[in-house]
């Protein structure tokens, strides 16, 4: 029978079948040895139950519609995902403590899915003044580009129901941030009771504590469902190439113009980037944050080649993304690398 993984702990995946029966499964030993092949947070998957065994079975798991995929941090050159088969993503940071570096990052693995994107800043009541509210939207925004940027305060039921309203009926979104941001605040909001726990808050700081163990699919009552994942500390790119130009169009745009197709943007003659970024056009912070990203993506497209090779493997073997197909959709497709001049 065809169900759906909704939750993963540390123990087996917990799938809703048809007809609404919840069943702990395990994995069939067939997807255990085969590479990429265990089912993830929003999986279909076919179910099967034997006779006198304690659990269902997964046998087969349905091709993903999007995945959310990191490099694995155990791993060198491994992908790991994370969450599949969503609409959206849901971008958490704290108003009062926002990391533009780490939301620089996270908005490039939201892109790389193909989903559409959105910046949620929690904890806006903790914030000193409006003003401060107004210079954080708008540093936020000067990364975000063209994603929605949604302020969220417990005490403005207005600002959870904006959040609401980007989750319809049939919809389902991924929340993703660090641990202590509030992300399963945000969720009993939505919901309207405390469905998830949450950590004390710190006098101190206003900071949570981390909760979050589980990956669980929550329904929105007059909504979809979301994903309250746990907080993800290591967000390394696997597959970024879409992302990083989805979440830097500006710069994207800028390297169309230079001389050369496969310019890096470092001391190459007629380079449009660095002409913008002298000339004040684009902030160097940003700068830097774009050709360190594109660096990373590039050594770990090094290091999987180096593993196909080790595996014997050609690389027109590789095994294809979805996700990349799908981001690459609505993206400009990258240039050649074939260094001539124009």
């Amino acid at each position: 029978m065809r169900g759906q993984v909704v939750k993963l702990d540390r123990g087996f995946p917990l799938v809703r079948c048809e007809g609404g029966a919840m069943v702990r499964c395990e994995h069939a030993t067939a997807l255990v040895k085969t590479a990429y092949s265990r089912a993830v947070i929003g999986d279909y998957v076919d179910v099967s139950i034997p006779e006198g065994h304690d659990k269902g079975i997964i046998e087969d798991i349905a091709p993903r519609s999007r995945e959310f995929v990191r490099k694995d941090p155990t791993e060198r050159a491994v992908p790991q995902v994370l969450a599949a088969n969503f609409d959206r993503v849901l971008v958490a940071q704290p108003l009062a403590d926002v990391n533009l570096k780490r939301l620089e990052r996270e908005l490039v693995l939201a892109h790389e899915t193909g989903a559409e994107v959105t910046v949620v800043l929690t904890k806006a009541d903790l914030a000193e003044d409006e003003r401060q509210v107004e210079a954080v939207r708008a540093a936020v925004r000067a990364i975000a580009g063209d994603v929605g940027v949604l302020t969220i305060s417990s005490a403005a039921p207005e600002s959870v129901e904006a959040v609401r309203e980007l989750i319809p009926s049939g919809t389902t979104a991924v929340l993703i941030g660090k641990s202590g941001v509030g992300k399963s605040s945000l969720v009993n909001l939505l919901v309207g009771e405390d469905v998830l726990e949450i950590g004390d808050v710190r006098e101190g700081d206003g900071k949570g504590r981390h909760t979050t163990v589980s990956r669980e699919i929550v329904e929105i009552p007059g909504g979809g469902c979301i994903v309250d994942m746990p907080g993800v500390r290591g967000l390394g790119l696997w597959d970024a190439e879409a992302g990083i130009g989805a979440a830097f169009p500006d710069i994207e745009d800028l390297a169309a113009r230079c001389r050369f197709r496969d310019c890096k943007h470092e001391d190459e003659p007629g380079c449009a980037v660095r002409a913008a970024v002298e000339a004040g056009e684009v902030a160097p912070e940003r700068f830097e944050s774009y050709q360190a990203l594109r660096q990373e993506a590039r050594e770990v497209e090094r290091r999987r080649e180096e593993a196909r090779r080790a595996r014997g493997e050609k690389a027109s073997t590789r095994r294809p993304s979805r996700t990349s197909s799908n981001a690459r959709a609505s993206h400009r497709t990258p240039r050649k690398a074939n260094r001539k001049r124009r």
